[in-house]
């Protein structure tokens, strides 16, 4: 895990144990105290392919693939103050919504949940984040 340099006073948050970016963009970037982490599916870190179909097993992935960014962030989950899910049904929304709950106690980050025609590589879930850290 590591935290390298970036312009403009922010820094790359990067992680092995989180899927390497697909596109031309970073994990994660921290700036005075703020963390943005881009949207993660349901990739396996070691293998770089989706785990699977089910939208509870992806939401579990994509959620395990956010906490390794915040670790290597040196922050927590009670430091997410906003995510933005995205599902390519929004009739899968109660089945996401259980596993987000088991992930994120009170009180909640600020949400917002919106259906998509597709994702990347399949994926039927993707959760991106904004957490502050002030020790950052």
């Amino acid at each position: 895990m590591t935290l390298g340099d970036r312009s403009m006073n922010g820094h790359i948050i990067s992680s092995t144990e989180a899927p390497a970016a697909i596109g031309p963009y970073s994990q994660g970037i921290s700036v005075a105290g703020w963390l943005f982490f881009s949207g993660q599916i349901a990739l396996d870190p070691r293998s770089g392919r989706l785990i699977t179909d089910d939208i509870v097993a992806q939401t579990q992935q994509v959620l395990n693939n956010l906490e390794a960014l915040l670790l290597a962030a040196q922050a927590e989950r009670h430091h997410v103050v906003k995510t933005t899910v995205y599902l390519i049904d929004l009739g899968e929304f109660k089945q996401m919504n259980a596993v987000y709950e088991q992930f994120f106690k009170p009180p909640y980050p600020a949400r917002s949940t919106v259906q998509v025609a597709a994702l990347p590589q399949g994926a039927r879930v993707e959760i991106e984040a904004i957490a502050w850290n002030p020790l950052r």
